[in-house]
């Protein structure tokens, strides 16, 4: 493969219909991966492969492929831009060099590009912006370049400027070269004439220039010299915009309409000139077993250390883990080591991929990303040469807030069930099974109504399973409302033997998750250790109604010790029954997961679909102009959602459209509470 320093890692990320899929389609068709552009809304997107995607115009999975552009290998990520499969662009983020951030120039910064661009801030990827769609009807590069400002927080460096806006959009225009461009319908954008710059727009596009050019002359001292001397070159300020963008100084922003070829090749160079090489990026840092930190540099002289950052089924391949090498090499076939396991594993049919297809490899190396067949990696697992250990931090994800039962259609397909289950876990760390506790019923959890559909439909489309499922019911939790204290004491002849542990457990209400804690220092490690494992393996089931616990703070008060009889077992097991009576005490409540809902209206309707969103219990956060409609942020419990598409659709006669993604869980309010107790038959509080 390329060598790293020809090398670029890159993800594209918006939110959904911004056009991030026939951007990638533009990049594919010019740097002639493909020859035929594909068509989002007719089904024929390459990065669209699965025929869910293709239907429905919208990317579910992250699809990888390799273009090349100037002498650069460009290894993309297209990731989704649909809330309910945010996992997937989290394990993209993880793994990625640089980011293409993609915006309308309509709606600008939209709720999934804040909550994506926040994803790629916490990972450190520096990125480039391209503002999208400015042949669209109330199109207004400006106002884009200030969310990000106000939203974002970033200092957005415009570097191209649109000739004209909405019907009157032309073209760009070059800031750095001070040329207007204007694109060849008739090659496809292919071609494309310079011209002077209009007019018109001459002084917005020599204002431009001065800002740059201040810009990147605030990187460097002799540069803001030679800036006020007049003597800043061409060459010196792309080199410092590079300079100012891996630094996180400020984000280049283009400006296009992909759907009409307009701009997309500025961007290429752009990811070429602007977005680092893989050895441009600080050393990869991780812990050997011991826990003492390790350090290996972007070398192909360094130890083999590798991402799996997904796993997918391949009808011919069987099961594939993407890898994204941080250092050393590997050649197909050789074994590594698996750190979570502790146990080796061989690189089997090393592959590049593009979307579904896949070019055999003989090695990969650092700064690759690359796919392989192996039977016993999952998300998350790091591999290194064997011998020399390191785990990499694992991915997060966040946890499901939909669920729903399911069965399959015939008992004589419960097996087939059960494993596709499991093979739709492995590749999806979003989506969970579980077991309903009073019907023994399968419940499948996900992100969201869309999310469990496709699940459902991959069943019956790839597994050619029939299914029968339930209504998409919320994923609750439960907390606590007071502080208090549970005490037990563990004693009983096992074996013969006597089997001694005691436990003071306290409970508190917390911001979110369970966090655990001791303060016992006189009882020995072993044993505070086994009171923890009692704790965690007793928080998948509260006392109040059977939840998972969430939003509670758990403390290992005190401990005795026997001088003979003190066991594991037997302070596990004094500390799950004293969590239980401390939760008893402590008024436990039932949470629920909060939405946070952008709706975007026509004004006429912005009465209407207020009074709504109250009646739902939520509560509006802001609302603002967003071109020529109104843009309504609301917090709307998720349990108040179910049919609200419709709901919607009624109340603006269609006109109206939401996007939605979870923010937190919160406590119900009482009435809500006694009528869900009320309802699963539990009124004992």
């Amino acid at each position: 493969m390329a060598s790293a320093e020809t090398t670029r890692n890159i993800g594209i990320f918006a939110h959904i219909d911004a056009g991030k899929t026939t951007v990638t389609e533009r990049m594919l068709f010019y740097t002639g991966r493909t020859h035929r552009m594909g068509d989002v809304d007719h089904g024929t997107a390459v990065m669209d492969w699965m025929p869910q995607e293709r239907e429905r115009g919208i990317t579910i999975v992250s699809a990888a492929t390799t273009c090349h552009w100037k002498n650069t290998r460009i290894n993309i990520i297209d990731t989704p831009g649909h809330v309910d499969f945010t996992a997937e662009v989290e394990r993209a983020l993880r793994v990625l060099d640089g980011g293409v951030g993609v915006f309308c120039a309509v709606g600008g910064v939209e709720p999934q590009t804040e909550t994506v661009w926040r994803q790629a801030q916490r990972y450190s990827v520096p990125s480039v912006a391209f503002v999208n769609k400015l042949d669209r009807q109330g199109a207004d590069f400006q106002r884009v370049l200030q969310m990000m400002r106000d939203i974002l927080g970033e200092i957005p460096l415009p570097v191209m400027l649109p000739l004209g806006q909405g019907s009157s959009f032309k073209g760009v225009i070059d800031v750095i070269r001070q040329k207007a461009l204007h694109f060849d319908p008739k090659t496809l954008g292919s071609q494309f004439e310079e011209t002077d710059i209009p007019d018109e727009f001459a002084q917005e596009a020599q204002d431009a220039l001065e800002m740059v050019k201040e810009s990147v002359a605030d990187l460097d001292e002799e540069a803001m010299e030679r800036y006020f001397a007049g003597e800043l070159e061409e060459a010196e300020i792309r080199s410092l915009i590079r300079k100012g963008t891996l630094e996180g100084a400020f984000v280049p922003v283009l400006c296009g309409a992909a759907l009409r070829n307009v701009g997309v090749q500025m961007l290429l160079d752009a990811v070429v000139d602007w977005l680092p090489a893989p050895e441009e990026l600080p050393p990869v840092t991780g812990l050997k077993p011991n826990g003492q930190e390790e350090t290996r540099e972007r070398s192909e002289n360094e130890p083999f250390t590798a991402l799996v950052f997904k796993i997918q089924s391949d009808p011919h391949l069987g099961r594939l883990a993407y890898l994204r090498v941080y250092s050393g090499k590997a050649k197909d076939g050789e074994a590594v080591l698996n750190n979570r396991t502790g146990k080796k594993e061989r690189l089997t049919r090393l592959v590049m991929m593009h979307a579904d297809k896949r070019a055999n490899l003989e090695q990969v190396s650092e700064g690759d990303i690359a796919a392989a067949g192996m039977k016993n990696a999952a998300t998350g697992d790091t591999l290194t040469s064997t011998g020399k250990p390191m785990i990499l931090e694992r991915i997060q994800f966040v946890e499901p807030v939909m669920q729903m039962a399911i069965e399959p259609a015939s008992t004589a397909d419960e097996k087939k069930l059960e494993e596709a289950l499991s093979d739709l876990t492995s590749e999806d760390p979003s989506f969970k099974v579980g077991t309903d506790r009073e019907t023994g019923q399968t419940l499948i959890r996900g992100m969201g109504e869309l999310h469990l559909e496709i699940i459902v439909d991959r069943l019956r489309r790839e597994k050619k399973l029939e299914v029968r499922t339930g209504k998409p019911q919320v994923s609750y939790r439960e907390g606590v409302a007071l502080c208090a204290e549970g005490e037990d004491t563990f004693e009983r002849l096992i074996g013969g033997k006597g089997n001694f542990g005691n436990a003071v457990i306290s409970v508190g209400p917390a911001d979110k998750g369970v966090a655990f804690r001791s303060e016992v220092a006189d009882v020995p490690r072993l044993f505070v250790d086994s009171a923890q494992s009692g704790v965690m393996g007793s928080i998948g089931a509260g006392v109040l109604a059977g939840f998972p616990l969430d939003g509670v703070e758990i403390v290992l008060k005190a401990a005795s010790v026997h001088e003979t009889d003190s066991t594991e077992i037997g302070y596990s097991s004094a500390a799950a029954v004293a969590l239980r009576k401390a939760l008893q005490k402590a008024q436990p409540v039932i949470r629920e997961p909060v939405m946070k809902v952008d709706i975007v209206t026509p004004s006429d309707y912005m009465g209407d679909v207020i009074g709504d969103v109250n009646s739902r219990r939520g509560s509006v956060v802001s609302i603002e102009q967003r071109g020529e409609a109104q843009a309504i942020l609301a917090d709307i419990p998720l349990a108040e959602l179910f049919g609200y598409t419709s709901a919607l659709r009624s109340l603006t006669q269609g006109r109206a459209g939401y996007t939605m993604q979870f923010k937190e869980y919160a406590t119900v309010p009482p009435n809500i509470q006694k009528k869900l107790l009320e309802k699963m038959g539990l009124l004992n509080y």
